[in-house]
């Protein structure tokens, strides 16, 4: 149910109330946005990190559902081990930093991905902060860490070998469900709409069973400079398409739409 600032932030930004219920973006370009700067990689992953702050209470006062950010993958592992220990870092402080944030706007942050990869006190500091909001009933703020869409797949499908080996499943009682409820994302509304900053046009290995039926939005604006009118924009395209799911739009809709 819609509150009244919600229906005043709609009606600010022009937009109908058929919002996504679970948003996820590749927040790309931090790099680059540093480079055109002269200025160190971390200086753009620092800025990036107030461009989150933003689209996560922007997303809390719209009323929408999730938001997914896809903040580490597994292949950012590879990255030289000086910035690898910056990023831990800025990760650190971002958590301690926002918790008061995230509970003043109502928001759980929950996590996907195989966090036991991350330092100890990076385990012990989301440990801390999804305790403090876990009382919160707004937006659920998931947060992709150490992340392969591959490997989340893999290890769903050994859950589900393994449930057929111990016969507690049978091989043709395996539907897509049972896949989606092995999956990390298994709490969560399907993906509505995913958002890729600075152009770049590929999944990058994220949430690849979940973006089966995603309305994508590319934007070539760089992660830090990602702000309100840009997460706007966004929506509004989502709210332009037409999803169909596979299927065809009616033969009443296509006359009228080529009748104009």
């Amino acid at each position: 149910m819609q509150t009244i600032k919600q229906a005043s932030l709609l009606k600010r930004h022009r937009l109908k109330p058929c919002l996504p219920r679970h948003v996820a973006i590749i927040m790309d370009g931090n790099g680059r946005w540093a480079k055109k700067r002269h200025l160190p990689r971390i200086a753009g992953h620092r800025a990036g990190a107030l461009s989150i702050r933003e689209i996560v209470r922007l997303s809390g006062e719209l009323g929408i559902e999730a938001l997914t950010l896809y903040a580490f993958s597994t292949e950012n592992w590879k990255r030289p081990r000086q910035e690898v220990s910056l990023l831990m870092q800025l990760l650190k402080q971002y958590l301690r930093s926002e918790v008061e944030e995230l509970k003043t706007n109502n928001v759980r942050l929950g996590t996907i991905g195989n966090t036991a990869d991350l330092p100890g006190e990076i385990r012990e500091e989301l440990k801390k902060a999804m305790a403090a909001t876990a009382h919160c009933t707004g937006l659920r703020l998931i947060l992709a860490l150490s992340y392969s869409g591959r490997a989340d797949l893999t290890r769903a499908v050994r859950d589900i070998a393994k449930r057929v080996a111990e016969g507690k499943l049978s091989p043709s009682a395996i539907k897509e469900e049972t896949i989606t409820q092995a999956l990390s994302t298994k709490n969560l509304p399907e993906v509505d709409l995913l958002i890729r900053t600075s152009g770049e046009l590929r999944v990058s290995n994220f949430l690849l069973w979940e973006l089966a039926y995603s309305e994508f939005h590319i934007t070539k604006t760089l992660w830090p400079d990602f702000r309100t009118p840009h997460f706007i924009a966004a929506l509004k395209d989502f709210q332009g398409r037409q999803r169909r799911f596979g299927g065809v739009e009616s033969v009443v809709g296509s006359v009228i739409k080529w009748a104009r």
